[in-house]
């Protein structure tokens, strides 16, 4: 037998204290990328929450330090300091260096937290270069340091205090991260996050690169939050509906309030965590929501009774709601704590938004009309939509699942393999259909700009050709019947003109898959093409330059390697080579063509060009439609040559915020974020 092939006790490995963390941090902290990075700051900055959210501290700061390090403060209790009885070391060192080893296991440290596992601080530590603890207690300050998670001595008292609370400073190693830049900004984005979720309590940060700092407060909570993500709408509810209360031992604030969108805004907390799946939360203020509205519509007319009740997705609509819930013992499903499971929390829910909510509508009867109103036009919108939707799926069960006329598919069934492209106008869509490898990438040419989804209901929505043509072709279905597992193609590339229009028409196509098919981005189906703006022609070898920059780089090299008189080496992502013939020594720069668009060319410029060994001025294309289709595939479209830029959301928050003020309905909005940001454009971006 080979000896790479035993397997004994001499092949198991035990890995002690911290070193697992260090062997696999992404088990830990989810990766190593900028997220993990951040992920540090949110461990130790949840412990000072905790301390708030049990009622001992007032005030958290954080600090982004000028030397690379993040240092957070709170003024609650402090890590205890004496000696463990289970380690027997301090209690401080205990938790800074042991995995599992926390306050928060039910031992009456935390009646509320949101960190369950006691791995947080030691995490931070394993993954520090340097961490320093700083413990004001009993009316001393006791230090120690640690390097990657060991101890540097013993705990020492520095000084006298008169306050309690605990200061911790780090410094991520960079051989573990793959940056250890901090984004100021995403941490205020989560500071801001965590003031709204613990309404009394001040959160400060500083940046001492920039000087810039930042302090929040909100008495309001989570009301503080909805008016915060509806600035920028027309609010049909004011003030929102807002209620705090505990039952037992698990405690419920809600905020809703309803404006002028068709979208639903439900946000979903767990001891300050946020839930994306949602959970036994989320399904307690949906039923109570649902019910609440049709009996008050029922009992005061506002709905007769030959009409249906009004469904869960109306009463939802344009809704912007935050359920916060606050408990000793939270089970999520999965690490991530993606979705609350506690059974006994829907109950709780139910009931507090219940009370609240026929208290609010008996109290506001013209908020409640209003309310009630915007839920009956969006079930009479429903039935006009669903009769839209069924004439989709039932053109497309009626012709055989024929896609549309102007789709060029694919001969591949395999959706893996399978790609859309998405192309702005017929000419563009001519030159890519006779580009492309029609095994496994598709064409759908648009004609003219698909409809702003932004300000239409899905009747309006499915009554446009282009939208409709989009659907059939992804197969996914559309609303409720949207199954993202049927999707057609695992690669969907917009591919639109360098352009304002293009620029207009691709904003429009990703509001359309944020608004409506949010899945496809979740799960990285959707891109957008880079299609190059230059083309160099050097004798019988073209280059292609993503824009004005590259092109000069390119230029450059060029000119080194003629200089240099060496053979050019690798070919760039973006090179083809039409021939293996020598290029002429004699170069001949060929002036503009006369075209009134057409720009002078200096000779400086043209002597750069021919040291360059190029024949002509680099050509700028103005669309797609101007590349022949071997261009436009080797560029483009060919996975060897080309560059995609895969679609992401990162904070749907903002995404949210930016495309309502973009693509909704207020005028005002579009002109101040013009006006503001017109001095950042590049001239050469401009298209006039």
């Amino acid at each position: 037998m080979a000896e790479s092939s035993q397997y004994g006790a001499a092949q198991i490995q035990v890995l002690e204290g911290l070193d697992p963390v260090r062997k696999r941090p992404g088990m830990y902290i989810g990766g190593t990328g900028i997220e993990g990075l951040h992920h540090l700051v949110w461990e130790i900055v949840n412990n000072s929450i905790d301390e708030a959210l049990a009622g001992y501290a007032t005030g958290v700061e954080v600090v982004l330090m000028a030397d690379g390090g993040v240092k957070v403060t709170d003024d609650g209790r402090g890590i205890p300091v004496e000696k463990h009885p289970q380690t027997g070391k301090s209690t401080l060192e205990t938790v800074l260096t042991i995995l599992h080893a926390g306050g928060k296991f039910g031992g009456g440290g935390y009646k509320v937290s949101g960190g369950l596992h006691g791995v947080g601080i030691s995490v931070v530590n394993a993954l520090s270069t340097r961490l320093v603890a700083e413990v004001h207690l009993g009316g001393k300050v006791h230090l120690q340091e640690y390097n990657t998670g060991k101890p540097i001595g013993d705990i020492k008292v520095v000084g006298k205090t008169e306050r309690t609370g605990t200061t911790i400073t780090f410094y991520p190693d960079a051989s573990v991260f793959e940056t250890i830049q901090f984004n100021y900004q995403t941490i205020l984005d989560y500071l801001r996050h965590q003031a709204y979720l613990t309404k009394g309590v001040r959160v400060k940060a500083i940046n001492e690169i920039t000087g810039e700092r930042y302090s929040y407060y909100f008495e309001g909570g989570i009301k503080s939050y909805v008016e915060h993500i509806n600035k920028n709408h027309e609010a049909v509810n004011t003030p929102p509906f807002y209620v705090d209360k505990a039952v037992g031992d698990i405690n419920v604030e809600v905020a809703i309030q309803y404006v002028d969108t068709y979208n639903e805004t439900l946000k979903c907390f767990c001891n300050n965590i946020y839930n994306p799946g949602g959970g036994t939360h989320e399904t307690g203020i949906r039923t109570a929501l649902t019910r609440v509205i049709n009996a008050y519509a029922r009992k005061t007319g506002l709905l007769k009774e030959n009409e249906d009740n009004l469904t869960g997705e109306d009463c939802r609509e344009g809704i912007t709601a935050i359920v916060s819930v606050k408990l000793p013992d939270p089970q999520f499903e999965g690490q991530t704590k993606d979705k609350l499971g506690n059974p006994e929390v829907r109950g709780c829910v139910e009931q507090v938004v219940t009370e609240g909510l026929n208290y609010y509508l008996e109290e506001n009867p013209n908020e409640a009309r209003k309310i009630i109103g915007k839920a009956a036009l969006s079930a009479r919108a429903r039935v006009a939509a669903r009769a839209a939707r069924d004439t989709v799926i039932r053109k497309g069960a009626l012709e055989g699942m024929t896609l549309p006329g102007k789709l060029a598919d694919c001969r591949t069934k395999d959706a893996s393999r399978a790609e859309l492209f998405i192309v702005e106008g017929d000419s563009a869509g001519g030159s890519a259909k006779g580009g492309r490898d029609s095994e496994y990438q598709a064409i759908l040419p648009l004609r003219g700009k698909i409809l702003n989804v932004e300000r239409a209901r899905l009747d309006k929505m499915l009554a446009n050709n282009e939208v409709k043509n989009i659907i059939i072709a992804l197969g996914t279905g559309i609303a409720e019947q949207f199954d993202v597992s049927k999707l057609r193609y695992h690669r969907i590339v917009i591919m639109t003109d360098a352009d304002v229009d293009g620029a207009h028409i691709r904003t429009l196509l990703l509001t359309f898959f944020y608004r409506h098919m949010p899945q496809v981005i979740e799960n990285g189906h959707l891109f957008i093409a880079q299609p190059p703006l230059y083309m160099i022609q050097q004798g019988r070898k073209r280059i292609y330059a993503f824009d004005e920059l590259e092109l000069e780089q390119i230029i450059d090299r060029l000119i080194e390697e003629r200089t240099a008189k060496k053979p050019a080496g690798a070919k760039a992502a973006a090179e083809v080579v039409e021939s293996d013939e020598a290029e002429a020594e004699e170069v001949v720069i060929e002036t503009a063509s006369g075209d009134e668009e057409d720009q002078p060319v200096s000779d400086e410029y043209k002597t750069r060009l021919k040291m360059a060994g190029v024949n002509s001025v680099p050509q700028r294309y103005k669309g797609l439609g101007e590349m022949n289709a071997d261009q436009l595939a080797d560029t483009t479209m060919s996975p060897v040559n080309r560059v995609l830029l895969k679609v992401n959301v990162e904070d749907a928050e903002k995404a949210d915020a930016i495309f309502n003020k973009l693509m909704g309905e207020e005028v005002m909005l579009r002109k101040n974020f013009i006006t503001s940001n017109a001095n950042s454009v590049d001239d050469s971006d401009l298209d006039i």
